[in-house]
């Protein structure tokens, strides 16, 4: 049985040309070029994906992909449109996987003749900003991109690849929709009862610092990655004795990231223990096969609505 604890995208970023599984040099230079523009990014992609997890695994895809097109990037122009323009289209693309494209496609076969909604005097409060997902796509990037990162009509147009009109009617629909929709909370789902027994074993050994036992845990062809650090075979990664040499300054609990069952990495600070960062995973038949940890990222539980240790 699979697990809920699954990321959904797939594409790892590059690893070192020798199959470490280390990250390029040259990419690792290009990724703190763009650290200031990350955490924007990111709230964009989660916004688009409704989850800060997905939203970052959407991201990084996004930024590989900028990587490789650096060759096409015309430099007389500004990085930030072009890098949303990318992290926008891979959103659109985990849409459409995600089947949500249909949603999209029916909207667009409405009149754009929809009475002017004002923009907000103010950017979008938090709790508002989360409800975009429960707009078309379409609408959801243009009052993102209008509403909360202050593009221009124009610019949000060339980002979308629409038209100035086409963003004038899909902002006064989403912006319509919005005003009528009630806030809501982030619902705890939970994985299956065998599947949560083996994620308070791997937290447990965790805490042991019972390195050889959460080796025991893990498949011998799990798949890790580690945001701008590593991206490959759990088994040639230096994870756990990275682990072991800072073991006195990590915890781990189980908790809760805007509804979703995760493992929580916790930090000791002068008030006590603290969630830093939330770690994936993917668990099949009994063994972990997947582990995604975001220690690297803290804007994703900033942008988090709701982190619980349980």
């Amino acid at each position: 049985m699979r697990a809920d604890l699954t990321p959904k995208t797939a594409t790892d970023p590059p690893p070192e040309p020798n199959g470490t599984g280390l990250f390029d040099a040259r990419y690792t230079a290009f990724l703190e070029t763009i650290t200031h523009l990350r955490p924007r990014l990111h709230r964009y992609c989660a916004r688009m994906t409704g989850s800060v997890m997905e939203g970052e695994d959407v991201m990084q895809e996004a930024v590989f992909e900028a990587y490789r097109k650096l060759d096409q990037f015309d430099d007389s122009r500004a990085l930030s449109p072009w890098l949303f323009r990318i992290a926008h289209n891979r959103c659109i693309d985990f849409l459409r996987q995600r089947e949500v494209r249909e949603e999209a496609e029916a909207v667009a076969a409405e009149p754009d003749l929809t009475r002017p909604t004002e923009p907000p005097d103010q950017p979008l409060d938090f709790a508002v900003e989360r409800l975009v997902i429960f707009l078309p796509p379409k609408e959801r990037a243009c009052v993102l991109l209008k509403d909360v990162f202050d593009y221009s009509l124009e610019e949000t147009a060339e980002l979308v690849d629409s038209t100035v009109g086409g963003v004038k009617a899909a902002l006064n629909r989403g912006r319509a929709k919005l005003a009528v929709l009630p806030k809501r909370a982030s619902t705890p789902t939970s994985p299956a009862p065998e599947l949560l027994r083996l994620l308070q074993l791997y937290i447990e050994r965790f805490n042991r610092h019972d390195w050889d036992g959460l080796r025991e845990l893990i498949s011998a062809d799990a798949r890790l990655r580690v945001a701008d650090c590593f991206a490959g075979r759990f088994g040639d990664s230096p994870y756990l004795a990275e682990y072991k040499r800072y073991a006195g300054a990590w915890r781990m609990a189980l908790g809760t990231v805007d509804g979703e069952t995760v493992a929580l990495l916790l930090r000791e600070t002068a008030e006590g223990w603290v969630p830093a960062a939330p770690v994936r995973f993917v668990m099949t038949s009994g063994r972990v096969e997947r582990i995604v940890d975001f220690f690297k990222c803290p804007w994703v539980l900033e942008a988090a609505e709701s982190v619980a240790v349980s």
